[in-house]
């Protein structure tokens, strides 16, 4: 059986009448109102009101179900919670644009992923926020939570950790685990690139991408770019594009350097986007506007920084045929809650042992699909709040699991 998350305040009081969202500097503030004792609780979804009741949630009852799962395994998807339950995990080192704030400052934001996946998946989640940035320990800690979950999204770790850490958790686990940060993003990312190709009368093999920024998230794009056929991307980093004559590479951006960049650019971001279709930033920083300019006709921005985009919209607007941000506040925002409750809710319908890139690619087709006859310049992703979302998302990743056989049901 699964627990609902739910909100404890669910009369909408927020607590505001007895000052419960007073800031610590003393002013009320509606964002400490609302995190008041935490955004979710759990609930449990069969009653104990009697003693026959308690003896079947309970002993002796449950035993006869222990018993059942000792001798089957397979059967704590179907008498428990396992099947139906994420892990969000964080060691609290890259807390959105706040950085290594450390696990207890993390939890806010975990509490809030883990609502998320509930509100728009239907997929419980529990918030896990681990007292340690050792690379071998996070391993090891969640190798040992992990048969009481379904799976492990990864959230807010650094890089490069959070490479490794992911794909040794992917060895070692036969359920899916998902480093949000970097595939959530490029999901999303490609969903609307393929939307705004389209709306400007191209293929994805057209376009020439930059990407500002070789972390989680830089990487991850990249590579769904080059799987879903893009005609050529170039990462950046602080140092400029990322180039297999330099020697000053990680193993990461060397791997990097080896799939992408085949034009073979040398130099900085300003000089790569120069007669580029495409800037993808997820870095910060800011690109001058003369460097803007010298993009191609028709340009696609995707100045996804927050707060502060790395191309403001009314710059970008002055040379872009279709801009999209970070924020709620602009549109065509890049938001990872669009992916990852359907892709878990997919993986997790089949009982998927893992989330495989066809997975990721169906996930991103599904997405764009949601609004393919509706395009305008302002809208070539759907709105997190569209209902079609989560189930068109779902669906595509169930079928995408059975076709590369790692579906269980």
């Amino acid at each position: 059986m699964a627990a609902e998350i739910v909100n404890p305040r669910s009369d909408g009081n927020t607590g505001a009448d007895e000052g419960a969202g007073t800031a610590p500097d003393g002013t009320f503030d509606p964002a400490f109102a609302l995190h008041r004792g935490g955004k979710m609780a759990i609930q449990a979804t069969v009653p104990v009101r009697n003693r026959d009741d308690l003896s079947l949630a309970y002993t002796p009852g449950v035993a006869k179900v222990c018993s059942a799962i000792a001798e089957q395994p397979e059967l704590v998807h179907d008498y428990t919670w396992k099947s139906q339950v994420v892990a969000v995990v964080t060691d609290g080192t890259a807390v959105l644009g706040l950085g290594d704030i450390g696990p207890e400052a993390s939890l806010p934001v975990m509490e809030g992923k883990a609502i998320l996946f509930k509100q728009f998946g239907g997929v419980d989640a529990v918030p896990i926020a681990l007292a340690t940035t050792d690379t071998d320990e996070i391993v090891e800690t969640v190798v040992r939570l992990a048969p009481s979950f379904g799976g492990v999204n990864l959230e807010d770790i650094s890089a490069p950790r959070c490479f490794e850490i992911e794909r040794r958790l992917q060895e070692a686990l036969d359920i899916p685990v998902f480093h949000d940060d970097q595939h959530g993003t490029a999901v999303v990312t490609l969903a609307a690139l393929r939307n705004a190709a389209k709306l400007t009368d191209r293929s994805l093999g057209q376009l020439r991408a930059v990407i500002s920024g070789a972390g989680a998230a830089g990487v991850a794009i990249a590579k769904i770019l080059i799987e879903a056929g893009i005609g050529d991307v170039a990462v950046c980093d602080r140092k400029g594009i990322v180039s297999a004559d330099r020697d000053d590479l990680t193993d990461v951006k060397r791997e990097v350097a080896g799939f992408t960049n085949k034009a073979q650019l040398t130099g900085s971001l300003e000089q790569a986007l120069d007669g580029a279709d495409v800037f993808i930033g997820v870095s910060g920083g800011t690109v001058p506007e003369a460097a803007v300019a010298k993009m191609a006709k028709n340009s696609l921005i995707f100045a996804m920084a927050n707060p502060n985009p790395e191309i403001h919209p009314d710059v970008a607007h002055k040379y872009a045929a279709v801009v999209a941000t970070g924020r709620s506040d602009f549109p065509n925002q890049i938001n990872n809650v669009l992916a990852f409750p359907g892709i878990f809710a997919g993986a997790m319908q089949v009982r998927a042992s893992r989330i495989t890139e066809g997975m990721k690619l169906a996930a991103a087709e599904a997405l764009a699909a949601v609004v393919a006859d509706e395009l305008s310049a302002d809208r070539v992703i759907p709105s997190p709040f569209d209902e079609r979302v989560a189930p068109a998302v779902t669906s595509a990743v169930a079928a995408a699991a059975r076709a590369e056989g790692v579906a269980r049901r």
